[in-house]
């Protein structure tokens, strides 16, 4: 993997507008390229497989954790399995784009763990009682975007991913 370009993960408690967020991010600034995520669920009519995630079996999903081809993944409730492979951020990286990630809390602490240049960003917003035990994370992670305004939050967003990117000078031309 290229050591100079930054991964960006965004994360932050369901319904905190973390991808209306990283929509926004991709049509302000250039260069960048969420990264696909692997699933265990079945895919879903006009779904591409590559595109929307990669759909995997129980047992090639399985293999691959064996293989450690895994940057994170989580099973959830439903008995499905989701996670970022490893080869995402290459894929991405070859492309000369910068990869962008939507990881839940656990995923983005393991990310920030593992990859050295990867830049956490907490979403915050207003948020019920039940999760605002997630919030208590948000000091874990390298920047904390408030998002209480979309056009707010998006604006700042975009400006610390075009600062951190300045600053390895590996964003990627149009």
């Amino acid at each position: 993997m290229p050591s100079a370009r930054p991964v960006f993960v965004v994360t932050g408690p369901s319904g905190a507008g973390k991808g209306t967020l990283i929509k926004g991010l991709l049509e302000r600034v250039p260069g960048l390229e969420v990264a696909v995520s692997a699933t265990t669920r079945p895919q879903r009519p006009g779904e591409v497989d590559g595109h929307d995630y990669w759909f995997l079996s129980d047992e090639e999903f399985t293999r691959r954790i064996e293989n450690d081809e895994f940057l994170e993944w989580v099973p959830y409730v439903s008995g499905r399995r989701y996670g970022t492979l490893r080869s995402e951020i290459d894929r991405i990286a070859h492309d000369e784009c910068v990869c962008i990630l939507e990881l839940e809390l656990d995923g983005a602490l393991t990310v920030q763990r593992d990859v050295p240049r990867s830049v956490t960003v907490f979403i915050a917003a207003d948020v019920e009682e039940l999760e605002r035990r997630q919030l208590e994370q948000a000091h874990e992670f390298r920047y904390m975007v408030r998002n209480d305004d979309l056009e707010r939050a998006t604006s700042a967003l975009a400006a610390l991913v075009e600062c951190e990117v300045a600053r390895v000078g590996t964003m990627a031309r149009p």
